[in-house]
């Protein structure tokens, strides 16, 4: 995540973006960490289990250190779609292939104090271990430090099963083409032909309410419960729709002046898994609040807002359990979360409380199909 060091005055442009390249990756980047994003694990597994073995293998243990290419993705011409991204992917040297989409070749992006030393090391090891064909003992702790950074927590054996396949670029760009070929195959492209017009759908309502709010307003209603702070603020802001992601956001800096957020977009009556008629929004709310230490959590929230610590101290819990509750709620849509540059606060959402036995009264009245 990116933090700027002057504080934005004026309202940034906003630029709409759309294609279902993004959701290819952004779909397996999620069936490849179900639990983050509140998906079964179950059903994760069976989509991953389409793909050849050696090409599943390599997908599994290569995504931890590259995540999915939003800006490489963002860059590439209309119409985005899977076809024209693996197309493009096609055309990149195998041994370039890597760099080309994590854009380790391109300038430092806008970064400031810390991050920029922290991100500098990051594409420096990386372009040194595909350079030199090996990798050495520090190289893993640099990189958990980088995604650290952006709050991810990532094992040292994963990092290094990532960095052996850094290691060998060529291979890897000749395998990381098949996977993503073979990925789409087995479950995007039918997947692309259910997510496209909701994804349309899920643009055009977010047009909509640009129209009618402002900046603030758009982007908490769009992120289901994430303030507009200075980490997400810039000259020009690029917003496109998501599906699997449903409620979380991701973003990137783009550039100095450039950040990209993809929302959200998927109904609350919907599920993300296809032919499954419960609602995933439902079954998280119903989760989140049947829990006697998350509705504790709620009350608290309820009166004021807290950072995770606080709410540790008020109910005697250890910082991780309050951690994954706030997880759980999040996911949910039923809490608001600030970003804050020390650390995060939360807030109950009370609008997402009040729709909760609304969505429960809309799924039981239901025509069966």
């Amino acid at each position: 995540m990116e933090t700027l060091t002057e504080k934005q005055t004026t309202a940034p442009e906003i630029v709409w973006d759309f294609g279902t390249a993004y959701e290819m990756f952004i779909s397996l980047h999620v069936l490849l960490e179900p639990d983050n994003f509140g998906i079964p694990p179950t059903y994760a597994a069976s989509v991953r289990a389409r793909i050849p073995a050696a090409e599943r293998k390599l997908l599994e243990e290569i995504f931890p250190l590259i995540g999915a290419p939003l800006a490489w993705i963002h860059y590439l011409p209309a119409p985005k779609d899977a076809i024209s991204a693996l197309w493009a992917l096609k055309q990149i040297p195998a041994a370039q292939r890597m760099i080309k989409i994590e854009r380790l070749d391109e300038p430092l992006p806008h970064k400031s104090g810390e991050e920029v030393n922290t991100y500098k090391l990051f594409k420096e090891t990386l372009l040194r271990v595909a350079s030199t064909s090996s990798w050495k003992a520090g190289d893993a702790e640099i990189i958990k430090k980088h995604w650290g950074k952006k709050g991810m927590a990532l094992k040292k054996g994963a990092l290094e099963r990532a960095l052996d396949w850094w290691s060998r670029p060529e291979e890897l760009g000749e395998g990381f083409l098949s996977a993503m070929q073979s990925y789409y195959q087995a479950f995007f492209e039918e997947e692309e032909k259910r997510v496209d017009p909701i994804l349309k759908a899920g643009l055009e309502r977010a047009q909509e309410l640009a129209s009618k709010m402002p900046l603030e307003k758009l982007f908490l209603e769009l992120s289901q419960g994430v303030q507009l702070d200075d980490e997400f603020r810039a000259k020009k802001l690029v917003i496109a729709p998501a599906f699997w992601t449903t409620p979380l956001i991701f973003f990137e800096k783009l550039d100095r002046d450039t950040m990209l957020m993809l929302f959200g977009a998927r109904p609350a009556d919907m599920s993300a898994i296809p032919g499954e008629t419960v609602p995933d929004a439902l079954i998280r709310s119903l989760k989140a609040l049947a829990d006697p230490t998350r509705l504790k959590i709620l009350y608290y929230l309820t009166h004021e807002r807290l950072t995770p610590a606080e709410i540790a101290r008020r109910l005697q819990l250890r910082p991780p359990t309050v951690t994954h509750h706030l997880r759980e709620l999040r996911l949910a849509s039923l809490v608001e979360l600030s970003v804050g540059h020390d650390e995060n606060r939360y807030t109950i959402r009370k609008q997402a409380i009040e729709k909760v036995c609304g969505n429960m009264k809309s799924f039981l009245e239901k025509e069966p199909e």
